[in-house]
């Protein structure tokens, strides 16, 4: 059976894209991956790539034509004789879209699953973010698409009400798929449904209208979304805000609380008692040590790494000196400054051989740069990893190490609490 091949959705609020120019003639052999076509929205000119191989055959979509997303304009099929199985120029039908014509289905804008890469053909809805009925904005955040590389927010793309949804939280979707439509008035009947579903229609009560929910609202629509394989169900940007502070996002999952995970649901995990996580250290087997060094050399030190050798990341030579301190080989050093988080992957001594590392990598060790903060000291109690803190003290620093004695023992922690202090009041022995 031939391949259809679509308008792609290249954007999140992309209605039609323009043939600039076919890259194959009919009748040509097609390999999988080959530039098919280029298409012009209203902010790019991309290059679309085949999904399968074969010849292409029923082109139906001329240079410089407009053509609605989702619709059908070629077919890759398995000789150049084939005749399309679909009529010319009409718009892909998935499923969902079928049963969209059902009388008992609102009429409304039509919402598809985005194609977020070139080589993607379906996306998982991780969570619906506005329940049939919902009174919703074009920017609004309707879902959550998984592909294998990312999970991406997907806005609505019109003004109106959410009257229905054609697909479950957990479904995998094809790309241009109808998984939501949105009407300009309220719907009398808003639909909830599965893909899987045929002409069936399960009505939800729509809520009081009144003013768009906000963003942050988590509904009840369909099933939660379930890890698969291990895997934990949370926006890139909630993976990286607990990196950065230090959260296991696998203490929610241990307590029981629904994935997928948003940003509120960090304070959740902030609040979770220590009893719930068995790894989590004890008051009493925490160590905070902290040192004095009378004069900050290191200021003076950046200025003459950056001028005399190129090395203008302060932080990486924080990374350096902090690493070698500690002395366990190979290592990876998160750095924190206000609000921002780096890794760096250091090894050796050399602060030349310091690189940047993954920011998704689990780190060896924290350190926070406090030295522009107004602190005189810090006591927050052991983490994951062991904790460096550097802030400023007259003319000199106050160096606070925090960590559990199952990090280091106790005379681990004096040798290199001292070790870096050391380094800190003169930089230019980290180089003999």
């Amino acid at each position: 059976m031939p391949l259809d091949v679509i308008m792609p959705a290249l954007g999140m609020a992309q209605d039609t894209g323009v043939i600039v120019r076919w890259l194959k003639a009919p009748g040509d052999a097609v390999a999988e991956g080959d530039a098919l076509f280029e298409v012009e929205t209203d902010k790019a000119t991309m290059e679309v790539e085949a999904q399968g191989a074969g010849y292409l055959t029923g082109v139906v979509a001329e240079v410089g034509a407009e053509v609605p997303v989702g619709q059908t304009i070629a077919h890759i099929s398995k000789t150049p004789e084939d005749a399309a199985s679909a009529p010319e120029g009409t718009a892909r039908t998935p499923d969902a879209a079928k049963a969209s014509d059902s009388d008992a289905t609102p009429v409304g804008e039509q919402v598809i699953m985005p194609a977020l890469g070139m080589a993607q053909d379906t996306g998982l809805i991780v969570v619906w973010r506005k329940e049939p009925g919902a009174p919703v904005l074009a920017t609004d955040i309707l879902f959550e698409v998984e592909t294998d590389k990312s999970t991406v927010e997907v806005e609505a793309g019109h003004d109106g009400f959410v009257a229905a949804l054609l697909a479950e939280a957990g479904e995998e979707v094809p790309v241009g798929d109808v998984i939501a439509l949105i009407s300009a008035q309220k719907p009398d009947a808003p639909v909830s449904r599965s893909i899987k579903d045929g002409a069936s229609v399960v009505a939800e009560p729509a809520p009081v209208a009144g003013h768009p929910a906000p963003k942050a609202e988590k509904p009840s629509t369909g099933p939660t979304a379930k890890a698969q394989d291990g895997r934990i169900l949370a926006s890139p940007k909630v993976r990286r805000l607990a990196l950065e502070r230090g959260l296991d996002l696998a203490r929610l999952v241990k307590a029981g609380h629904p994935q997928p995970y948003h940003v509120k649901d960090l304070e959740l995990l902030i609040m979770l008692p220590a009893a719930t996580d068995p790894t989590t250290v004890s008051a009493g087997a925490a160590r905070h040590l902290t040192a004095d060094v009378p004069s900050d050399a290191f200021a003076a030190f950046a200025i003459w790494a950056a001028d005399e050798a190129g090395m203008s990341d302060v932080s990486a030579l924080l990374a350096g000196l902090a690493a070698a301190s500690l002395g366990k080989g190979d290592i990876t050093v998160a750095v924190e400054t206000f609000g921002k988080a780096y890794n760096y992957a250091v090894s050796g001594r050399r602060l030349g051989a310091v690189t940047n590392a993954d920011k998704d990598a689990m780190p060896d060790l924290r350190l926070r740069d406090l030295r522009n903060a107004r602190l005189s000291a810090v006591q927050m109690g052991a983490e994951e990893i062991p904790v460096l803190s550097i802030m400023a003290a007259g003319d000199g620093l106050m160096l606070t190490l925090e960590c559990s004695a199952e990090h280091l023992s106790a005379l681990d922690a004096i040798t290199f609490l001292t070790d870096f202090a050391g380094r800190m009041e003169q930089p230019l022995r980290h180089l003999l």
